[in-house]
Parts: C-alpha cells; structure tokens; sequence
C-alpha cells in the first residue's frame, strides 16, 4: 500500500498545481480588474485613481511575478488577503468552510439514505411499477436543475406552507434543531441529482449481482430472501456505488455555490460567487485551489473505502 499512498501524492501534487497555474491565468482572462470594480464606473474614469490603486494592489506587476508570489505564499501557508475587504484569505476560507461542508454532507447523506434503498427495491422487482417509479424518480433528479428545486422547495414549504424558514444560517453548534431546519430545503435540492445518479447505479449493479452463482447458491441453503439481498446482494453491489459517491464530490461542490446563493449561505460558494462580481481575484484563486484539494481528498478516501469493501483489490 505504500507504493499506492505514494503515487496518489505526487499525482495529487501534479493536479494541485494544475488547477494553481490555471486559477490564476483564467481570471485575468474576464474583463475588467479589481480596481475597476473597487472605483465603480465613474471612479474609473480618473487615471489617478485608476493608476494609484492598482499600484496598492499589486495589478501592476507582470501576471508570471504575480503567480510565483502567489505560490510562494500558498507553500508558506499565506493565501495573501483579500483585495475587496483586505482581510486574510486564509481565516476567511476557514470561516466559510463550515457551511459548504455541513450542506454538502447533509446532501450526500440524503441522498444515499433513499437512493440505495430504492435501487434496491427497483432491481428486486425489476420490470414492475415499482421499477418504473424508481427509474423515473432517477431520471427527474438528474434532470432537474438544483437551484430551481431549491426555490421551487423554498416556495412550497417556506412561504406556502410556513413549515420551514426560507433562508439564512445559523451554526449547528449554536443551535443544532434551528441549523438543520434551515438546511433541508437546501440539502434535499443539492441532494437530487446525486440520487438519481446513485439509484442508476444501484439498480443496475443490483441487477448484475443477483443473476451470479453465489446469489444461487445462497438461496439454496435455505437463506432467507432478505438475507440474500441484504447481506450478499447488497455488499457486492456497494462497490461501484462508492466509485460514484466519491467521483460526484466535485458535482455536489459546484452544485452549492448556486444554492448558497439561493438559500443565503454564507459558504464558500457564495464567496466565490461574490468574489467573481467584484474581480477579487486572490479570493478566486484560493477557493479554486480549496475546491481541488477536498475532491482529491474525496478521491482518495474513496479508494480508501473501496479497498475495504473488497478485500481482493490489492493496489500494490
């Protein structure tokens, strides 16, 4: 194992800087600059200005200088500050970690309670209503638009039936029961195409398992159905399940940023989303690197996993 742990190191090295070279290069790609969007349309308009606070900033440095400083703050743990509140990027990455990370898991979690279950039932009664009701209940999350469920949830149980508050946050560990409330409309709209992902991929290797020998030869010494279907159907259908789990970790990131924007979130999508409007782009950079890391991370703990639900997998 220790040949593997080592290759996904350095391969994981190789992407991060990858993701560092392009992060950097692409925002100054989009029009316009920080000092622009600082000055606003009449303030940009004085060269003064205009010249003096991209000098403050920084702007004026040739971009390959600009990257190495950069980078060399990155190994250094210093992300730089802000260029729009000029505060440190990396206490503020922290403090917006914890709501993208509590909506995403809060999502996953979801969808995998009622996704395998209904994979599951699905492939046991394969060609039946109930098979077409999973199948379509798949093919509507998949097809559906996360933030458009999320205002269409908002709309239903927050301002129809005032079950749910609309939006806003508040720390689980202020208080737990309020936390949760504000994140389930959120949660189960993030949740929704993971399902339908997860309920493919379910019924499908369900499908697959059940048809082997050692399904056969089970039930013929006399074990119950359900056991057959929970303890040997189930487990060695897992396998690929935890593949997907882990591969959609980049999809249920992207997909947060836009309902944090929706449900008032105060995560590290909404500060990405703010920090593309007013061109802060060291904020930009530090996010994209952030985002790289924690699917990588997703990446190996699912190799991980999956080395432990098969014991056969021997990555050396």
């Amino acid at each position: 194992m220790r040949n593997f742990y080592v290759r996904r190191v350095l391969t994981a090295l190789v992407v991060l800087f990858i993701v560092s070279v392009i992060s950097f290069f692409i925002a100054f790609v989009l029009p316009g600059d920080t000092a622009t969007a600082m000055l606003g349309e009449e303030g940009g308009l004085d060269p003064e200005r205009y010249a003096y606070l991209r000098e403050q900033l920084g702007l004026n440095k040739p971009l390959v200088v600009r990257y190495f400083e950069w980078v060399g703050g990155v190994l250094t743990g210093d992300f730089g500050v802000s260029l729009r509140t000029n505060e440190p990027i990396g206490p503020a990455l922290l403090r917006r970690l914890g709501p993208t990370m509590q909506l995403a898991m809060m999502a996953m979690v979801f969808a995998v309670c009622v996704a395998i279950p209904v994979g599951v039932v699905a492939a046991v009664n394969s060609r039946t209503w109930v098979d077409t009701a999973g199948t379509l209940l798949a093919l509507t999350g998949i097809a559906i638009p996360a933030f458009w469920l999320g205002i269409m949830l908002m709309l239903f149980f927050a301002v129809w039936l005032k079950w749910l508050p609309p939006s806003g946050y508040v720390p689980i560990w202020e208080n737990p029961l309020e936390s949760i409330r504000l994140m389930i409309m959120p949660a189960i709209a993030l949740a929704s195409g993971l399902m339908g992902v997860i309920i493919r991929q379910v019924r499908a290797a369900m499908l697959d398992v059940l048809t082997e020998d050692f399904i056969t030869a089970a039930r013929s010494k006399g074990i119950t159905e359900r056991q057959v279907i929970l303890r040997h159907g189930l487990r060695n259908s897992l396998l690929p399940v935890v593949t997907i789990i882990g591969l959609q970790m980049g999809h249920v990131m992207a997909g947060a940023a836009a309902l944090e924007v929706v449900f008032s979130i105060p995560g590290l999508g909404r500060l990405a989303v703010d920090s593309i409007f007013f061109r802060d782009f060291t904020m930009i950079q530090a996010i994209m690197l952030l985002f790289a890391f924690i699917v990588l991370l997703s990446s190996f703990v699912t190799d991980m996993v999956y080395a432990r639900l098969d014991p056969r997998i021997r990555y050396d």
